[in-house]
């Protein structure tokens, strides 16, 4: 009677761990990449394993716009504003559904 059902213990890790512990693995490459270069060649931007784009300059609006909002652009995927990875250039994939929708 006023037995509780036994409840799962949480799954740890998972899909989501996974991407947590890349994210953070990648943040960490980058960062030794940029302390192993003199200092006064450091650009804190660049690519990390040759592939992950990573960006740890303070953002400007401008870098915002370029990344976020650039319907002329090439891709739909750039680095980040900040941080380690892809962002989605919003203004290109309104720009290419307004083209397929002939807007």
């Amino acid at each position: 009677m006023g037995k509780k059902s036994e409840e799962r213990p949480a799954k740890r890790g998972g899909l989501k761990g996974l991407i947590t512990a890349a994210a953070v693995a990648l943040t960490v490459a980058a960062v030794i990449k940029e302390l192993r270069t003199p200092a006064s060649e450091r650009t804190w931007h660049g690519k990390v394993a040759s592939v992950v784009p990573y960006e740890f300059r303070p953002p400007t609006l401008e870098r915002a716009r370029e990344r976020l909002w650039d319907p002329h652009a090439d891709h739909v995927l750039g680095p980040r504003v900040f941080g380690v990875g892809w962002t989605v250039n919003a203004g290109k994939v309104v720009a290419m559904a307004r083209s397929r929708l002939g807007v």
